[in-house]
Formats: C-alpha cells, structure tokens, sequence
C-alpha cells in the first residue's frame, strides 16, 4: 500500500529542538502516521529529511529560519490531519502558525542579559550551523555555557573551548545532553536531591545512571557537569573535564567527586586523573573499560560500573557503609528463568542510552567471553534517529523491534533500559509494555521463550514515577534488576544457562 508524504514550512520560527522532537513524536501517536519530523530548514536537516524519504515535504525555498513539518502517512486524510496538528502545536507552543511571537521575547544573548542581568550560563540548542557563532557570543558576555546543539564541527568545539579557557568559563557540550546545577536539571536530567556529591560527565546516560543510583543510596548531587562525548577524544584533550574538575575541587558544597566517560583516549585518560592526583577531596573515576591500577596510582577509587562509582560515592560522602540493596538479579534462578530457551541462545540489548549500551557489552563480554553472537544496539545513534525523534521521547521504533525480536528464533534474552527524566517520554514503560507482551507471544507460539529483562533509571521523584514505571514493566512480564550493570548479569547468567554444561562469568554476582 502507497504511503504518502505531505509538510508545511513555517517562516521565521525556530523551535528548540527538544520541543521539536516531542512534538514529532506526538504527531507520531496519530492514526494512520508512519513518520513525522519538526526541523529547522538548515542543510544538514534538510539531507536528514532526504535520507528519510521525506524529501517531497521541504518547500523549494526553506531557508534556515524556517522550520519544515514532514509527514509519512497511510493517505491524505491521516497526512493532512497530521499537518494540522503540527500547526496547533506550535501555535500553542507560544506562536502563529508563520512564526509571529504571541509575546515579546529577547531576540539576542545581549537582550536577554538586559533582561536577567544575573544570570551566569546560556544554554544554547540552536542548529549546529548556528550553534558556534551563538556559543562564542555567550562566552564573551560573561557566560559559562550549556550546548545542547551536535554537528558542530570538532575545530569549532575546540575554539569555544580555548576561548572558555582564556575567559575562565566552561563550555559544557556539544551534543551535551544532560547537567545538574546547583539542583536544577538541564536538558534530559533527572529529579535527585541536593547533596556532596559532584559528577563530571562524558556520558550523558552515565550521568543519568550515576546521579540516580547516588540518590536511591542516600546521599545526592552539588553539582553534575555534562562535557559533551567527545571531550575525551584525542583531539580536544579533556579541556571541559579538566575545567570543570577544577571548579568542583574549590566548590565549599561538594565533597566527593565522580569522574565517568565512555572509553576515552588513553592518552587523555592520563592527563585527566593527573588532574585529581593529590586532590583533597575523594574521587571515584569509571572510565568504561579503563584502567583501574592507572585511577589507584593518582590516589583515586576506581569503580568498573556506573553503579559501583555511585556506590563508592554514596559512601565515602555518608561516611558509612551503604547497602547495595536485594533485587530480582540476586533472587533469580538463571536455570529456571532459562528454561524454554533454545541452545546458545542470544541476547538482544535495544538500548535508548549510549552509555548504557557500551556498559552493557562490557559487562556480557566480561561474564560470557568474546565468542558469542549477543547484540546490544543504540537506538538513540545516528543510523536510527535519520528523520525521527530519539527513543527517550518516542519509543516507537524501539517498540517495532521489539515486537520483530519475538519472531527471531536466535534471540532467547531481551535487554532493555528504561530512562526516566525531565524531557524523557511521559510513560515509557506504559509505551513500551505492550510490544513486549506482544512479543513474548510470538515466542510461545512457536515454541520459544523469550525472556526480557531491563533495568529503570530514574527516581521516585521523576514525573514519570519510578515505581509506578517498574510496576508497569513487572505487568509485562519483565525481570528488573536496579541497575543496567546488574540487568546485563542477570541477562548474562540466564543466557549462560540455557547452554549445556554452561558456567557463570569469573566476576560472578
């Protein structure tokens, strides 16, 4: 059946591109809707919305200013309601539908400190194109600033943070996804208390998972400090890390620093924890896959998990020791949560987190050696997010392949996270429910088992509710475990036990 593509173009109306990605997600959840995006017309998107088939929705002259709403829809009428939608959304959102601001905004940095003379940090989510030349102008107001834009080229990234360095500010990003300050959360962030605890994050996920586990042991957060992914590459060095290390080491509020990265360069790694040796303040560092005698030779705690580095944390800030806490990955019997499963049966990680993710694959390589066949996938990277909003905000492709994996007769353990928050989708684990179900009934009626694990991060406190989300997810017939470490073991050991003659991992648990 012919599917057909329909947009509008909205003159002079640039959108934040988090309200965008909720609206395009919102469109999404309409009848008849296969695919909906809300983008500025700059040149990278407009190749976005090209590469997603969507092309026949960009007006021939778009420029940058304008913003393009495309949809794919089952026929005219879903596409054309669709449209609609997406107009009285951004209406409502605070403008017409060409763009005319309903009340008078700043139009500029400088404007805007006319108006809040105070404020110290701007958070900047522009189209990448746009977004340096914004970054430079905050920087030489004064300001610290939140770069949420990515495609932003790594020689502009440099700049900005050579010129943060010169001017005493920090640039915290690109495509920073998440920071904390001084108790308020910025971009995808979740709701923990205050506390003594300091973060500084190449990781937004991490960050996520971290900040989390910190407040469900006891203790909470000063501050969390995103630096962007590729602070750590070879080529930017480290200079967010290192600035913001500094900042925390002299803050009176924080106590106890985390340090956590996805697996950065070697080289950088080492000139970062020479930045904590000698420090006077205790500090954890999970560098994913590092070194843990080069964190110890500094004088720092080496943790291998994002959950050991909150654990640590959370205890040398309280002082005593902290209970790890019970749950279902302890009590679970791997050979009977296995049974059904075929031989050397795979798992499957459909992951909405990065950071998750690549913690995920280390912790299965570690328990079940490197010769398996096991896919963890990131379903927020570039190859999955062409033309659609991320599987925080919308679950819908993450939901499909769920539902594919209940027909694959390969895969016997399903891996999941869960990731609650501030701009994250209003009830992922209500979204994500029924397509499990829907899948573990597939599995059945051909014969299989397929059993689904994940794990929540989030807080009692988010607005999604924490358990209110597991409770959802146990409906489902999931199995959670309280952190995405201790869901990839339990995946693990059950995978381990549906193969003959099997034995658990040498880290154990």
């Amino acid at each position: 059946m012919s599917q057909v593509v329909r947009g509008a173009v909205h003159r002079n109306s640039y959108r934040d591109s988090v309200e965008l990605m909720g609206m395009a997600a919102e469109l999404e959840r309409l009848p008849g809707v296969a695919r909906a995006g809300l983008v500025m017309a700059t040149p990278a998107n407009i190749a976005v919305l090209v590469q997603a088939g969507l092309q026949d929705a960009i007006g021939e002259d778009a420029g940058p200013s304008d913003l393009i709403v495309a949809v794919l829809a089952a026929d005219e009428p879903a596409a054309a309601a669709a449209v609609e939608r997406a107009r009285a959304l951004l209406s409502a959102a605070g403008g017409d539908a060409g763009g005319a601001a309903v009340a008078t905004v700043s139009q500029t940095i400088g404007e805007a400190l006319d108006e809040l003379p105070g404020a110290n940090l701007a958070l900047i989510s522009t189209p990448g194109t746009y977004a340096t030349a914004e970054a430079l102008k905050a920087l030489k107001h004064g300001l610290n600033v939140f770069l949420f834009s990515d495609n932003v080229s790594i020689e502009d990234e440099l700049e900005l943070k050579q010129l943060a360095d010169r001017r005493d500010r920090l640039v915290m990003g690109p495509d920073c996804g998440t920071a904390i300050i001084g108790g308020i959360p910025l971009g995808f962030a979740n709701a923990v208390r205050r506390g003594p605890i300091g973060i500084v994050a190449a990781s937004g996920t991490g960050l996520q998972q971290v900040s989390c586990l910190i407040h469900r042991f006891g203790s909470g957060v000063s501050h969390a400090l995103g630096t962007g992914g590729r602070d750590l590459d070879e080529r930017v060095g480290g200079m967010t890390m290192r600035a913001a290390i500094s900042r925390l080491l002299a803050d009176p509020s924080t106590e106890v620093l985390v340090l956590i990265s996805k697996p950065p360069s070697v080289g950088v790694a080492a000139t970062v924890l020479e930045a904590v040796r000698g420090a006077t303040k205790p500090v954890v560092v999970n560098f994913l896959g590092g070194d843990p005698d080069s964190v110890r030779r500094v004088g720092a705690h080496p943790a291998d998990t994002f959950e050991e580095a909150a654990h640590l944390a959370a205890e040398l800030a309280l002082g005593r020791p902290v209970p790890a806490g019970t749950d279902q990955d302890e009590t679970v019997e791997a050979p009977e949560a296995a049974a059904g499963l075929v031989p050397r049966a795979a798992i499957l990680g459909l992951y909405s987190g990065g950071s998750l993710a690549g913690e995920a694959k280390l912790v299965l390589r570690r328990e079940l050696g490197p010769d398996r066949h096991d896919r963890i996938l990131d379903l927020g990277g570039d190859e999955y997010t062409v033309g659609r909003p991320h599987p925080m905000i919308d679950p819908r492709l993450r939901n499909e392949m769920v539902m594919e994996a209940g027909d694959d007769a390969t895969v016997g353990v399903l891996l999941l996270d869960v990731v609650l928050g501030y701009g994250s989708h209003p009830d992922p684990a209500g979204a994500l429910g029924p397509s499990l179900v829907v899948a573990q009934a597939r599995a059945r009626s051909d014969g299989r088992q397929l059993v689904c694990v994940a794990a929540v991060v989030g807080t009692e406190d988010d607005p999604q509710g924490l358990a209110l989300q597991e409770d959802s997810l146990r409906d489902a017939g999931v199995l959670l475990a309280s952190s995405n470490a201790r869901a990839a073991r339990l995946a693990a050991r059950i995978a381990a036990a549906a193969v003959p003659g099997a034995t658990r991992g040498a880290s154990g648990r």
